[in-house]
């Protein structure tokens, strides 16, 4: 088996550095072109891997959940084949495996963990056999190309080939799929003090599975996600084995809350904001006890963990790049925050964080509607923009789509005055970063998927990132 495969990992590897001679990533074309030769190059090279794999999917954070979990896997000595470049389609973990793949059948690691895209996991899932599979949240995003989310949970309660399913206790709909089956680890936040005054317009599962009847929420969080049971047939939100609870919201620089697993509680301060991070701090926490990693390594993995890029991701923005000298005026390098926005719940989490930062707020939000973006962008009209609309000093509009995002932001309550169109992406940057009196007050940069791979793109040609990932 190892000798067939041997000649198309040759013709795979080639292709990955003629990739990389033109500038690209290779982070899927190589694995593209092997699955092309080998359709079942994946379950192949993966069961070189010793201890198996772990597979991570979410609507909303599976390259952190993936990005944490790695960092506590490292604290425990596993070496990891891991796609960390966040390519989670089948090319991207093929190029995975490819890079890992050793002559003689080895692989460089001992477990895979792979985060996958929501439509890719359940073929992924054959082939690989996975020892967990990690499923964080459901939400409504990109409905052009994954439809309704109940078509996504139908597809994966067919059948998702895991020995464990470590499950979200507070989204129904992921909840719902670990009913009646053994092997089954549940995550979750126990703290009251988070719950909002009600369930968000652009919520999604507000039904039940089972029986079609309206949940009733005794606790929102996040989006759908609390605590709920239903009424007419007694279903009800399962008691998470791993949990947070005296949950601290540090603005937009950290969390601290209290860990509790069946291994121990601890302590945590994670250097990544707002709730959403507690939930992945919890599933890859999860994943971690269900793999039996020592609880010592899981906490100092949390703290050790950083900030996936673009998600969080903070960048110091030298001071001779203002367009008109006001930055360096001002007094020096200023700081660039990058957080991910791309559907009506994450952009919400995002936006309640930053409302938690004193002062006015200098924003460069970017909205693309390409294909890995979702052509449709009538979800921001679903994103609470109201939250910071009193907050913002300036709001830069950019992207394909900024004209669009301008009339947003207008009709949230920010004053024209106060609005800024530049679609091109490269000037956007200078006029929202130039002109600040206090050069220390933080731009925060708001961009959807393809949007921050482009400005992660041009800081790096400017020098303000050493690479094309984090």
């Amino acid at each position: 088996m190892a000798s067939a495969l041997a000649p198309k990992l040759a013709l795979a590897r080639a292709v990955a550095t003629l990739s990389r001679l033109r500038g690209g990533g290779a982070t899927s074309a190589p694995g593209r072109v092997l699955l092309g030769l080998d359709r079942n190059a994946i379950g192949s090279l993966g069961a070189r891997l010793t201890r198996g794999s772990a597979l991570v999917s979410a609507t909303n954070g599976k390259t952190t959940t993936a990005a944490i979990a790695a960092a506590i896997f490292g604290r425990a000595d596993i070496p990891l084949v891991h796609n960390a470049e966040g390519a989670n389609m089948a090319g991207g973990i093929a190029t995975a495996l490819l890079a890992a793949s050793r002559p003689r059948g080895a692989i460089a690691g001992e477990l895979g963990l792979f985060e996958v895209d929501e439509l890719w996991l359940d073929a992924v899932a054959a082939q690989l056999r996975p020892r967990v599979i990690v499923l964080g949240n459901l939400f409504r995003d990109q409905l052009d190309r994954y439809g309704e989310l109940e078509t996504i949970a139908d597809r994966w309660a067919a059948d998702l080939h895991a020995r464990m399913l470590v499950l979200n206790a507070d989204d129904p709909l992921i909840a719902d799929l670990g009913r009646g089956r053994d092997g089954a680890l549940h995550f979750g936040v126990e703290d009251d003090s988070l719950t909002l005054a009600g369930i968000a317009h652009a919520a999604d599962a507000k039904h039940c599975r089972r029986c079609g009847a309206p949940y009733v929420f005794d606790a929102i969080y996040l989006g759908h996600l609390g605590h709920y049971h239903c009424d007419s047939c007694g279903q009800r939100r399962p008691r998470p084995a791993v949990s947070a609870s005296e949950v601290t919201l540090e603005g937009v620089r950290a969390v601290r809350f209290t860990l509790r697993t069946p291994a121990g509680e601890g302590e945590v301060r994670l250097a990544l904001p707002g709730l959403y991070n507690v939930y992945n701090a919890l599933a890859a926490t999860a994943l971690a006890t269900a793999l039996d990693v020592p609880f010592e390594s899981i906490l100092a993995g949390l703290q050790g963990a950083s900030a996936a890029f673009g998600r969080a991701e903070s960048v110091t923005l030298s001071p001779l790049r203002a367009g008109n000298g006001a930055r360096a005026a001002a007094g020096g390098a200023r700081e660039l925050r990058i957080m991910l926005v791309k559907n009506p719940a994450g952009a919400n989490e995002v936006l309640r964080t930053l409302a938690l930062e004193p002062g006015e707020h200098d924003v460069l939000g970017v909205l693309n509607d390409r294909i890995a973006d979702g052509r449709d962008v009538s979800w921001i009209w679903d994103a609470d923009f109201e939250l910071l609309a009193g907050r913002v000093r300036r709001f830069t509009c950019s992207g394909t789509r900024a004209a669009d995002l301008a009339a947003r932001i207008k009709y949230a309550g920010v004053e024209t005055t106060q609005i800024r169109v530049e679609p091109e992406l490269t000037r956007a940057l200078e006029l929202a970063a130039e002109d600040r009196a206090d050069a220390r007050a933080p731009l925060y940069a708001l961009p959807t998927y393809t949007a921050m791979l482009a400005l992660r793109e041009l800081l790096v040609s400017r020098g303000e990132l050493s690479g094309s990932w984090a």
